[in-house]
């Protein structure tokens, strides 16, 4: 674990994103995989974009649920993201606060267009993280994560959605998009933010 947080911090300070392949124990991963089911519970919900919280498909098509402090395979995946939490602001200084994140299910068809995760006049989140749980996702199935550069010109990588991989980025920094699905994507979107104002790599 020592090592993954000194990875982290490392290339965040260098390019300000890291793409991990199964940070979690296999165990936990594979426990929060039933988690992220669209199972007519109504516990998904379509998702909206932007602070007046519109619902627009043909930009965001996913439907989302938010982790359940209750619930506890939530409660080990959020415990995770505290260790990381308290290891970044130790190491980085980001005054990080806390961490809100939620299941997000792309059902075929459905992708989001391209955006920031920091919303216009809040600066509040800085790092999205994405964890995906996707078992056996083949190249075809489309649903990658493109990473572009912080004008939004030119694309800096391209993600695929694989079982247990996780990307962290700074959120104010790279704009992203979600390709097409074809077939159901499974992830957990999150962000750890600052407690009312932004915060930098440099200290």
């Amino acid at each position: 674990m020592t090592h993954t947080m000194n990875t982290i911090a490392e290339q965040l300070t260098h390019k300000g994103y890291i793409v991990l392949d199964n940070p979690l124990e296999n165990q936990l991963t594979r426990q929060l995989f039933p988690r992220c089911q669209d199972d007519g519970q109504a516990r998904f919900q379509a998702a909206c974009i932007g602070r007046d919280k519109k619902q627009i498909q043909t930009i965001r098509g996913d439907v989302i649920s938010w982790l359940n402090e209750d619930d506890s395979t939530d409660l080990a995946y959020l415990a995770w993201m505290e260790e990381l939490r308290l290891a970044l602001n130790a190491e980085l200084f980001l005054g990080l606060f806390d961490y809100e994140c939620h299941y997000a299910i792309y059902h075929a068809g459905a992708g989001y267009a391209k955006h920031s995760d920091v919303l216009a006049g809040k600066n509040n989140r800085i790092l999205s993280t994405v964890l995906y749980l996707n078992e056996a996702w083949q190249a075809g199935d489309g649903g990658e994560l493109v990473l572009f550069d912080p004008t939004g010109a030119e694309i800096i990588r391209t993600i695929a959605p694989k079982f247990g991989t996780m990307i962290i980025f700074l959120s104010e920094s790279f704009p992203h998009e979600v390709l097409i699905s074809r077939a159901t994507r499974r992830s957990i979107a999150g962000w750890f933010r600052a407690s009312g104002s932004s915060a930098s790599l440099t200290n």
